[in-house]
């Protein structure tokens, strides 16, 4: 019998309600609810072993060893609920695992015993999961205005988006939100989100941004890494605003060799590299490798653009027939003020 009351995901919101994740710290990496904290009273290895008493033996044995390896934790989950409880008195504690069972129930049960008030979330994550799925659907049906920046690999459009957003503008950074630059050397220096946090970080931004009047998103193509885009963003790239960016070469190069860091990620940089050998003339991939022996990344950079990024990209404009308006600069300031200016246009 269930005695602990429970909350649904659409009351929750972070000014009055304190969040804990039960799940191990698997699932709460994967994915959670943004502001939660994990309190896991499973270990990865111990959830799987619980697991497979579940499905190879009985719900029985499985809650009895459960219930082995929780006892002994129940002493820290209630200093960790306990002193996030302190810090924020005016906030009410919910539990929530993956489907709202036992996992949270029985924490919740704990907790109330213990004099803590503590809701468990109706449904678990998964609510919140079906909460993001019925915005997308929204989304596709009655899709926002979209700005898209495009430009050749290195011209900062990242740069450009993280300044604009860090002024207040509508702006996705999907590439930041997926955890990966969007190329085969995209994963370098970066740690790849799973889609469904790729996706409660869209949906969450998204709601940041209800009451703009247009969205501002790089061109992206479907896939960034292992995360897949939703069409209602992709299909901004074919009906929405274009704005593209050009700077000079030289500096392209510099940006790329800086957010890249090549020095600290040369193993990584020569497998990226291999992954293109069958794409780039064998004399010039042979020129590339020579001058990555020799920690030349500046001249990698030059040979990878002039002949894969540059060709690649000319190719795909050439599939657009909506108009786009073109800007340049000889600095990133320059090309920054003339976006806004632009901006500033549509967003009125």
């Amino acid at each position: 019998m269930n005695n602990v009351e429970t909350i649904s995901i659409d009351e929750i919101d972070a000014n009055h309600y304190l969040l804990f994740d039960v799940r191990s710290p698997k699932e709460f990496e994967e994915y959670h609810i943004p502001g939660a904290f994990n309190v896991s009273i499973f270990s990865n290895e111990e959830r799987a072993e619980i697991g497979t008493l579940y499905k190879q033996e009985s719900k029985e044995a499985a809650m009895e060893r459960g219930l082995q390896v929780v006892a002994p934790k129940l002493p820290c989950l209630y200093n960790q609920i306990n002193s996030q409880s302190k810090e924020n008195p005016e906030k009410q504690v919910v539990i929530y695992c993956a489907r709202g069972g036992f996992r949270s129930r029985s924490i919740a049960q704990t907790m109330n015993m213990m004099g803590i008030k503590s809701l468990q979330l109706d449904g678990g994550i998964r609510s919140y999961r079906k909460k993001i799925d019925a915005f997308f659907r929204e989304m596709e049906a009655e899709p926002r205005k979209i700005i898209v920046l495009e430009g050749h690999t290195g011209t900062m459009k990242t740069k450009l988006l993280k300044q604009l957003q860090e002024e207040g503008y509508p702006v996705l950074n999907l590439e930041e939100m997926a955890g990966h630059k969007g190329s085969i050397f995209g994963k370098i220096g970066e740690h790849p989100s799973s889609q469904k946090k790729f996706e409660s970080r869209l949906y969450e931004q998204l709601q940041k941004s209800e009451k703009s009047t247009a969205i501002i998103i790089e061109s992206e193509s479907k896939r960034i890494g292992r995360v897949v885009v939703p069409d209602f963003l992709l299909e901004g790239k074919y009906s929405g605003v274009r704005i593209h960016v050009e700077l000079p070469f030289h500096l392209r190069v510099k940006y790329i060799c800086n957010v890249y860091e090549p020095l600290l990620h040369k193993d990584e940089i020569i497998e990226a590299v291999n992954k293109l050998s069958k794409r780039i003339p064998s004399a010039i991939m042979l020129d590339i490798q020579e001058n990555l022996k020799t920690l030349n990344y500046e001249n990698v950079v030059s040979l990878l653009l002039e002949n894969y990024y540059d060709p690649k990209y000319d190719y795909a404009q050439q599939q657009y027939e909506s108009e786009c308006i073109k800007l340049n600069s000889d600095s990133y300031q320059g090309v920054y003020t003339k976006v806004k200016n632009v901006l500033d246009q549509y967003l009125r």
